[in-house]
């Protein structure tokens, strides 16, 4: 089983209506690939213990599935102190919405990577068309969840309880992790 993981909105809320974040999140300086000079970027320091251990509980495989594509690892990774994870090849694309097909933009490049195994995906970002997607491939007997915590609040920890008990249940009715992607 995989865990497809975003950042902005997810491991980034978004700012309040001061432009703050949130107050249980650290400020640190980052040089995304293409920038000439670092971004500032905030990052809840226990997000990255919580995640390490559900990964080892479960057995989940995790993926980063974000714009941020490789600098999730070379970036946001060592400030959480996760390792590197491997990110869905996702092109450099003009977008001027993140639903150009009334679905996230992410969806299709997934589905490749993904190629037909169970998984779980927390984006902020999800569409009720992303949403009915997800019940057809569960009900065609592809085991898929989505979470989708609220953009400036992040992921939280009933987030990740929900995969636990998500991924115990599946696991209990047969189904065991795939290979690495």
């Amino acid at each position: 089983m995989i865990l497809y993981l975003d950042v902005d909105g997810v491991l980034i809320p978004g700012p309040d209506d001061q432009g703050d974040p949130p107050p249980t999140h650290d400020i640190h300086h980052v040089t995304p690939t293409g920038y000439d000079k670092p971004i500032k970027v905030w990052l809840n320091p226990h997000h990255g213990p919580q995640l390490a251990a559900l990964v080892a509980d479960t057995g989940l495989t995790p993926v980063w599935c974000t714009s941020w594509r490789q600098d999730a690892s070379r970036l946001i990774a060592p400030c959480l102190g996760l390792p590197d994870w491997p990110h869905v090849s996702l092109p450099r694309l003009p977008l001027t919405t993140s639903h150009p097909n009334g679905y996230l933009w992410k969806r299709d490049h997934l589905i490749q990577h993904a190629a037909g195994a169970p998984f779980v995906w927390i984006d902020d970002d999800f569409t009720s068309a992303d949403h009915e997607w997800a019940a057809a491939r569960v009900a065609g007997g592809q085991p898929t969840l989505l979470v989708q915590p609220q953009h400036r609040v992040g992921i939280q920890p009933q987030d990740l309880w929900t995969v636990r008990t998500w991924v115990s249940t599946h696991r209990s009715d047969g189904w065991r992790q795939q290979a690495e992607h």
